[in-house]
């Protein structure tokens, strides 16, 4: 019979904590060197809660704080409360459209004074929760397309919220809950849908959209010439590749346009083009409804970011092999790379300690992801496998776009990187995903639902 454990210690997987612990010090002293001027008082602008290092400093000890907080409550509090603050989650998101606090574009924040409270970060949690309760219900039958349809409802409809913010990066991540879902059954078909539309989608960027409509129409008349003798047998083949022209024409000839003309601003449809190294073929059909100055406005907020994954790429290559070393950055003590401390933290990892300092993160990372899994897979509840496997759904979706995108293989969306990238918000969220998934581990003979 399971008994509630006497200590806070008990059961804890310290490795977790251990690795957790590691990279918020590695990125304590990314910030430090991205701030920090020679002659400045190290004791003094550390305690003063005037520069991000300094405040940084402060959210790891509130950190520890809340930490010590989860392990001492009842992991059945998690259950219970799952869908009120699911719910709570997502009236913080709405209510950011009446009070909401506009930042670098996107009127997503709720200034609380001392920090700026970003609640489509904070409702991942919440997000994480809700659809590990829903999934570990005993009614739930995963298999049935009904279930499907309420958990991708649960895991989306923040993200939707979210782009009407304009915070599509933070949108982006929602997706990381389909690894939980395909671990609890969700069928592959989907997955496989989902990457043939994000082929599609690149190759409509590289090629006319008429030039694909002639080579998807030729490739579908040769498939009916090669299976001419099995269609004459089973006329379920004509309709399959039927169907599958079709679906490819209309991705290709309706959706793709309409989203790069009605969705995505110009701006960003100009960027995600440069990206693949074409010019916006849908330039000349939207104008977004901008004035001469709100245009040229957008462009010059383009050519910034052009300009930022730039620099964070030379920051990256001038550390070489051994990086030039701690606080002697060119790139970085210069202030040439924007936003170095928040979103491009990266790039001074890549400076000052290089390759091998990069590399040392990447590995940090993995283990803390591996372990996660393992944590996942020795779980007797379904609600502590589901949230184990958000958790590392949702790092692991942070680190490969952060990094993607400081190395320039990704538009730039405004994604941390967890535990080392500046912000409170962000490293809140980070230290209540992580802390609850601890928690639950140590109850882990406990069956939650």
């Amino acid at each position: 019979m399971y008994q509630k454990n006497p200590s806070i210690s008990k059961g804890v997987d310290w490795l977790v904590i251990w690795l957790y612990a590691i990279i918020i010090i590695f990125g304590l002293i990314c910030i430090f060197s991205v701030e920090y001027k020679t002659g400045e008082g190290v004791t003094q602008t550390l305690l003063g809660f005037k520069k991000n290092y300094s405040k940084q400093l402060f959210y790891f000890g509130a950190c520890c704080i809340i930490a010590v907080f989860i392990l001492l409550t009842d992991s059945k509090l998690f259950t219970a409360t799952a869908n009120l603050t699911y719910l709570v989650g997502i009236l913080l998101i709405i209510a950011t459209f009446v009070i909401g606090k506009e930042i670098k574009g996107s009127k997503s924040w709720i200034p609380l004074g001392f920090m700026n409270l970003q609640p489509v970060e904070l409702c991942k949690i919440f997000t994480a929760l809700a659809l590990s309760k829903f999934l570990s219900m005993q009614e739930t039958d995963f298999r049935k397309p009904k279930a499907q349809l309420i958990a991708a409802g649960i895991a989306f409809t923040p993200a939707v919220l979210s782009i009407l913010q304009g915070e599509t990066g933070l949108a982006l991540v929602y997706f990381s809950f389909l690894i939980a879902m395909y671990r609890e059954g969700l069928p592959p078909g989907y997955l496989i849908a989902g990457v043939a539309m994000a082929v599609l989608l690149v190759v409509s960027l590289l090629f006319h959209t008429q030039t694909l409509l002639i080579a998807f129409a030729v490739l579908g008349a040769v498939m009916i010439f090669l299976n001419r003798r099995q269609i004459k047998r089973n006329k379920n083949i004509l309709i399959v590749i039927a169907g599958v022209w079709l679906f490819c024409s209309l991705f290709v000839g309706v959706a793709v346009p309409f989203v790069f003309n009605h969705v995505f601003k110009k701006y960003q449809a100009d960027r995600i083009f440069s990206m693949v190294g074409v010019d916006n073929p849908f330039t000349g059909n939207k104008t977004g409804g901008l004035s001469a100055d709100e245009e040229k406005q957008k462009q010059k907020k383009n050519d910034q970011q052009n300009y930022n994954v730039k620099q964070s790429k030379i920051a990256i290559g001038s550390g070489g092999f051994a990086g030039k070393g701690f606080l002697k950055g060119t790139q970085t003590q210069g202030d040439f790379v924007p936003e170095q401390h928040t979103d491009f933290i990266f790039t001074s990892v890549g400076e000052n300690f290089g390759f091998w300092g990069c590399t040392l993160l990447m590995v940090l990372y993995l283990a803390l992801l591996l372990r996660i899994i393992r944590i996942a897979e020795r779980q007797r509840s379904t609600f502590s496998r589901v949230y184990a496997y958000s958790v590392a759904g949702i790092i692991f979706f942070h680190v490969a776009v952060n990094i993607c995108v400081t190395i320039g293989l990704a538009p730039v969306i405004g994604i941390t990187l967890p535990l080392m990238s500046y912000g409170g918000s962000s490293l809140i969220t980070f230290t209540i995903l992580i802390f609850i998934l601890v928690k639950l581990d140590a109850d882990r003979q406990m069956v939650l639902r």
